[in-house]
Parts: C-alpha cells; structure tokens; sequence
C-alpha cells in the first residue's frame, strides 16, 4: 500500500507541476496590477486555467517581446506599444481596448501640496518654493509618465517641476515615491490611489482628461498564445471583467462609463 501512495503522490506532483508549466505567460501594466488579481482570480472561478502573471512598464515588455519574450498576451497601458509588436508580425491582430485610465495628482497627508483638479494647488507650492520632489513615472517607458509630462505641460508647470522630479520605474513605483513621504505628491494613476494602502496615506484629486492623450488601455493575443490565454483574453471583455475594470477607477469601452 505504501508504495502505491508514494507512487501516487509522485504522478500527482508531476502533473501539477506540468500545468504550472503549461501556465500562459500574461505581460500587464502596472496600473492594472490591483485589478489583475481580482480578474485572474474571477477567471478561475469561472473554470480557467492558472496563469502566470507579470507586471510592469508597458514600454519594456514591448521591447522584451520584441527580442522574444515568451509572453502569449499583452495588457499594455496604451495603444502605441501593441501596435509596435503587431506591426513586427507577433501579434494575431491589432487587439482590442479594454480599458481606459484616468490621471491623479495625489499629495500625502502634511504635504504642502494640495490637490485639486485645476493643479492650482501644485503651482502655489510650486511658487512658495515648497515642492523639492515630485514623482511621475519614467515618460520614456511608461504611457502613465508621457501623459503626466502632456498634462503638467499644458497647466504651463512642466519647466517648474521637471528639475524636482522623482522618477519611477513604473507607474507604481511612482505611486510609491508619491505617497510614501519622500516626495510631495506626484502624478500617478486613479487605480492604483484607490487601493487602500494607497487611500490612506494621503488626498487625490482627478487630472482633466483633456490635458493630455487618451490613456486607452490596448492588450493583443501573440501569434503563439495558446488555448489558456486566449480564453482569458475573452474572459477580460466578459460583463463580468468589465465590472471589475470599473471598480478600480477605468471606464469601460461601450459602457458609457
């Protein structure tokens, strides 16, 4: 008999670590990484496979897929870079949008910054000399950070802070530096700010959408995603996914939200 158990055990570990093989590699913006939990958790519940997930800037997992990357889906925090690898030919088409991110400038409790829609509050502490760190995240890989240089550019602030500025890696590096006291706020994104951890440690306010580009959130299946990825790239624009989407501060093509 207990040959028989061992034996068993042995078969029962082998297949269980032959589907964390088969799991699909899923590349995600870091804005989403709150919401990626909650919907990769709904997707199994509705019978999916287990996925292995990995979050980041948008701008490096383009250039990573680009070199090979053996990722099979791509939620990126823009357009831009899903239509670079489908235009190299790695992707099964050019995507779909699933989701649309909005702006905050968010401030930790006791900093002089205080946040409001119009910026107004930046440019007083700006001016009182009050503000020696700022954070966004790194313009150059990150959509979130492009769209915090276009709308600090348009409230006419951009020359005022870019030699304060504090640069994550990601969005939610960014996020970090902003609410963590080491800076006086920062730029970063509404979904990551409404998460509790985030909540708490200070105020935000929404950053008008037309001071800068859309942030219209793109994700494409690649030419060698699987059965699993690509049920999860339904699953993602199911009513159900829309809803969480929703509830972690994006608005929802089609939803009129």
């Amino acid at each position: 008999m207990r040959p028989f158990l061992i034996a068993s055990a042995t078969l029962f570990a082998v297949a269980a670590s032959a589907r964390a093989e088969t799991a699909p590699a899923i590349a995600v913006a870091e804005n989403v990484k709150f919401a990626i939990e909650a919907l990769a958790a709904g997707f199994k519940r509705a019978g999916g496979h287990a996925l292995r997930i990995s979050t980041g800037s948008s701008g490096k997992f383009a250039q990573q897929i680009l070199q090979g990357a053996p990722f099979e889906l791509f939620l990126s925090a823009d357009e831009e870079n899903v239509f670079r690898l489908a235009d190299a030919g790695l992707t099964r088409d050019r995507g779909t949008i699933y989701a649309a991110g909005r702006l905050v400038i968010f401030a930790p409790h006791g900093s002089p910054v205080v946040p409001d829609e119009t910026l107004a509050g930046l440019k007083a502490a700006l001016a009182a000399g009050k503000v020696t760190r700022f954070a966004i995240a790194n313009p150059e890989v990150a959509p979130y950070g492009q769209r915090a240089v276009e709308a600090l550019t348009h409230a006419g602030l951009w020359d005022a802070v870019k030699p304060r500025l504090v640069i994550g890696e990601n969005i939610a590096q960014a996020a970090q530096f902003a609410s963590s006291g080491s800076t006086e706020g920062g730029i970063v994104a509404l979904s990551l700010v409404l998460a509790p951890a985030l909540a708490r440690r200070g105020r935000y306010a929404l950053v008008p959408a037309a001071w800068h580009k859309a942030l219209s959130q793109r994700m494409v299946l690649m030419k060698k995603a699987g059965p699993a990825a690509a049920a999860f790239y339904r699953y993602l624009q199911t009513p159900a996914a829309h809803l969480v989407f929703e509830r972690h501060g994006y608005s929802v093509p089609g939803r009129g939200s």
